[in-house]
């Protein structure tokens, strides 16, 4: 049968085939750390009991017809509200757009931007920002970063790409790392935007920065979430920002996401929104609106739901640290954000004790998930060929279901030569 010479040529997830091996070994009884897939365990992590209560309430008072296509009223006051309370920043309600999750969110401005051979930069490890390219025919960028930055890119990093380019894709706290920029790091990478566009003239297309902050909400210890526009007010007119209840309320299935920019481009958007159908449920809009009001209810799960996150990923970095500190090829950077923790494992090029050659990042994961039943994504998924590194989620995993596969990890890479 034919296709389209986009969908023969379209690349799977790397995370989906693991999480297929992951899920067949499930189904033979056998207990695997699940670290992959950037979701919660509704057992582990349930949503606010409240924003619970308010869905059930929506849908008994039948709020299942179509919602407005740009979101229900009340939910972008809501979102306003909000973004006011946590940036500072003044958003009006035809500059917000409400979506099912965050994801067609990030696609609609990729629509509402470029054309094809447009260039995008963005930096390598991050997520489906090559997909998107892809899908778009858009010439993708793709700007290698280093562990002593802690994976974020810097301006000199980006500096050489930006002449030409129509969209910079940024992410903080970033997927896959759970690093984040520091307000210097960013504001230099801002001002080097704003300098591009300055140059520009009329009849050419501006640089513009999507800014995903998805993750915004779920920060520890000292560090602390900051943004483009807050830090460079011109940049308003540029930047496209990306947030939702989906991670830091753990409502991954429940498909509430928000955009916030420029009322031109937000009103485009809408419209791509539109013709995908990609609307959030109205009842969950109802109760999200309802939800984000009860401030007190939102700072409590949030304290409560921050400490439990950040438990999980100091103890799996603790013990990460302990096996480095025992002589093993191995090391992680300190946990700052989101639910992820970067791990370092520099163990491709070894052998099995069946003689298999582990000479990719994929070969060495599939080898950790059969003998030390913990599973994580290899860098190579997030559009970068560095061999060592990996992404461990602990959003579908206990501190103590994480520390309980330390000694398989351990007898595991004891046996590589």
């Amino acid at each position: 049968m034919k296709v389209s010479a986009l969908a023969e040529s379209l690349e799977g997830s790397e995370i989906i085939k693991i999480a297929g091996e992951v899920n067949e070994m499930k189904a033979r009884g056998i207990q695997i750390a699940n670290l992959t897939i950037g979701d919660f365990d509704p057992q582990l992590f349930p949503i606010p009991q409240e924003f619970e209560d308010y869905i059930v309430e929506a849908y008994a008072d039948h709020q299942t017809n179509y919602p407005t296509a740009d979101g229900v009223l009340a939910l972008r006051e809501s979102v306003s509200a909000l973004i006011k309370s946590q940036l500072n920043l003044d958003y009006k309600l035809n500059e917000i757009l409400i979506s099912g999750g965050s994801r067609p969110l990030i696609y609609a401005t990729y629509l509402a931007l470029l054309d094809k051979g447009d260039k995008v930069i963005y930096p390598a490890p991050s997520w489906n920002n090559n997909h998107y390219s892809y899908l778009l025919g858009a010439n993708g960028v793709a700007v290698a970063t280093l562990p002593e930055n802690n994976f974020m890119p810097t301006a000199a990093d980006l500096k050489p790409h930006l002449k030409g380019a129509t969209l910079l894709a940024l992410c903080s706290p970033l997927n896959p790392t759970g690093t984040m920029f520091t307000a210097s790091g960013l504001k230099e990478i801002c001002e080097l935007v704003l300098e591009e566009n300055l140059s520009r003239g009329e009849q050419e297309k501006p640089l513009y920065i999507l800014y995903d902050q998805i993750y915004s909400q779920l920060t520890f210890g000292e560090h602390e979430h900051v943004n483009p526009v807050s830090l460079v007010p011109a940049l308003r007119d540029y930047t496209i920002f990306i947030d939702g209840a989906s991670k830091c309320f753990a409502a991954t299935g429940v498909r509430v996401g928000w955009a916030f920019g420029p009322s031109l481009i937000i009103g485009k958007m809408k419209g791509i929104v539109g013709h995908m159908g990609a609307w959030s449920p109205k009842a969950e809009q109802v109760a999200a609106a309802k939800y984000l009001k009860n401030t007190k209810a939102v700072n409590q799960f949030l304290t409560s739901f921050k400490n439990k996150i950040q438990t999980s990923l100091d103890s799996l970095f603790n013990c990460i640290i302990g096996l480095k500190n025992e002589g093993f090829n191995i090391d992680a950077i300190e946990p700052m954000g989101a639910i992820y923790l970067t791990i370092k494992i520099d163990y491709v090029g070894k052998t099995t004790p069946s003689g298999e050659v582990l000479d990719t990042p994929a070969k060495l994961n599939f080898y950790l998930i059969k003998e030390a039943n913990m599973a994580l994504v290899p860098f190579s998924a997030f559009g970068t060929e560095d061999m060592c590194w990996y992404r461990a989620s602990v959003g579908a995993c206990s501190a103590e279901e994480i520390e309980s596969k330390i000694p398989q990890l351990k007898a595991a890479l004891k046996q590589l030569k």
